[in-house]
């Protein structure tokens, strides 16, 4: 009888143990987590349903299989930030720390330990001598990052001119290039023709 009302104790802590709460979406896992949606905030939580990563905004969701949720790969995980208007990407580890701050003007997930981003490189000419303001130019550049958000390849050493107005830069710039296996990149030409190359 005492083993009887032991098991009838116990049995209803294990079941109820890994509840959370009612959650509006539960993606596949990753790396390990999944995320996890309620209302407009993600999170993500562990193989026991333990929250791990608090629901947060700057979460940037990836199209997978038709359906959009925030995902990691390589321990890094997409978020976004508004500067003036305009959104930056960086990454957060599985702590839920940026390991690299939102400064890139588009950015895709890592895949074997690099990542395509969209950097953004302003460059002083001179100086507006009527209104003491220095003159800028800013290009952008498709580039391949490591872990730690450092470039490794410029994959458009000539880069593109932009206007870093939210008039002007209403949606991020759009990546071309492409990683195709882990010492190859295909690059698409000024003939809109694909050019593969190889990277370190």
């Amino acid at each position: 009888m005492k083993k009887l009302l032991i098991s009838l104790l116990i049995i209803p802590v294990f079941v109820f143990a890994q509840i959370t709460e009612e959650l509006d979406f539960v993606a596949p896992f990753s790396d390990g987590v999944a995320a996890v949606k309620k209302d407009n905030s993600w999170g993500f939580i562990n193989d026991k349903a333990d929250i791990v990563i608090p629901f947060r905004d700057d979460l940037v969701v990836t199209e997978i299989d038709g359906k959009y949720y925030p995902v990691f790969y390589n321990n890094r995980c997409l978020i976004s930030e508004k500067k003036e208007g305009i959104t930056y990407f960086g990454y957060i580890d599985k702590t839920g720390k940026t390991v690299i701050e939102p400064k890139f003007l588009n950015a895709q997930n890592f895949n074997n330990h690099r990542a395509l981003v969209v950097e953004l490189i302003t460059k002083t000419v001179g100086t507006n001598d009527i209104f003491d303001k220095p003159i800028v130019y800013n290009k952008c550049y498709e580039v391949i990052i490591d872990m730690d958000g450092n470039s490794m390849t410029y994959l458009n050493p000539e880069g593109v001119n932009v206007v870093l107005d939210k008039k002007f830069l209403k949606k991020p710039p759009k990546i071309t290039s492409k990683i195709i296996a882990n010492n190859l990149v295909a690059i698409v030409n000024k003939d809109k023709k694909w050019v593969i190359k190889s990277i370190k």
